[in-house]
């Protein structure tokens, strides 16, 4: 393969390259999911505790000590907050831990580049794979915990999936671009970990939104983070339906997004090996 060539950058070659190595990226992602946790005494079972520990803490925290309430009417438990604070945390931290490590992609696997023949275009991929994993055993210990406090679990739940296959879909596109621009703009990878701070502060991960003064709610449903916490937080927490409308304009606009992604690395990857 010649990694100067032009590559194919349209949604078919999109689909096809991630069916064709489909396994390649479930072996990928299982070996650096496993990787994680190797040499450890409990591995993959720190993936289990990481969450029931910072869930506990939370609950503490602003149940306890801060005893801090959502707003929400009605009679609220006191570890209402960290359940609905949990979900903003997961669904951020999903966020992070593609885009904080996408810049750096292919900078860390070289020989991907330079003397292997390898479809690259699936290190961002695998990267969103291991997250996913560990935000799957997240949101499994919320739903736990929920039961727990609760005694009881929504039947909306199940509609979780649906409402974070768009901000999947984002995720993918945004990686792409990242790691991309990694490979030519180091400071990208120093200034991604800002950004990503600044997000999740400016979405309604810690506050709801109607804590928010109206002429500054615009600037925060910008953020494309907090569509799919208010949302995961419907149907999770408050056993609310989707806003379907809603969902269907933000995956017209996260396809959209990942094409784009997608075209760009494709584009712009004739040239890794000459900066490499």
């Amino acid at each position: 393969m010649n990694p100067h060539a032009s590559q194919p950058t349209n949604l078919i070659a999109l689909f096809r390259s991630l069916w064709h190595n489909r396994r390649l990226i479930v072996q990928m992602t299982q070996r650096e999911v496993v990787g994680r946790y190797k040499g450890s005494v409990m591995g993959l079972t720190w993936s289990f505790f990481n969450p029931v520990f910072m869930l506990t803490v939370y609950t503490f925290v602003f149940s306890e000590v801060f005893k801090a309430r959502w707003g929400t009417e009605g009679e609220e438990s006191k570890t209402q907050f960290a359940v609905v604070l949990f979900v903003g945390m997961i669904v951020h931290g999903l966020f992070a831990e593609v885009l904080g490590r996408a810049p750096g992609l292919i900078l860390s696997n070289v020989n991907f580049v330079k003397k292997v023949v390898f479809p690259i275009e699936i290190l961002p991929v695998i990267t969103l794979g291991v997250a996913l994993f560990h935000a799957i055993v997240s949101f499994f210990v919320l739903l736990g915990a929920f039961v727990l406090f609760n005694g009881y679990l929504y039947w909306t739940a199940m509609l979780a999936p649906l409402v974070l296959l768009p901000f999947v879909i984002l995720i993918i596109g945004l990686a792409w671009i990242l790691a991309s621009l990694g490979v030519f703009l180091r400071d990208v990878g120093q200034t991604i970990g800002i950004i990503l701070t600044v997000l999740m502060f400016l979405s309604p991960v810690f506050y709801p939104m109607s804590a928010v003064p109206e002429k500054f709610r615009p600037w925060i449903m910008a953020n494309p983070l907090t569509f799919i916490i208010e949302q995961t937080r419907e149907v999770l927490v408050w056993g609310h339906l989707p806003q379907w409308s809603g969902l269907g304009i933000y995956t017209i606009s996260a396809t959209a997004v990942a094409w784009a992604g997608y075209a760009w690395f494709q584009k712009t990857r004739k040239g890794f090996a000459d900066v490499l």
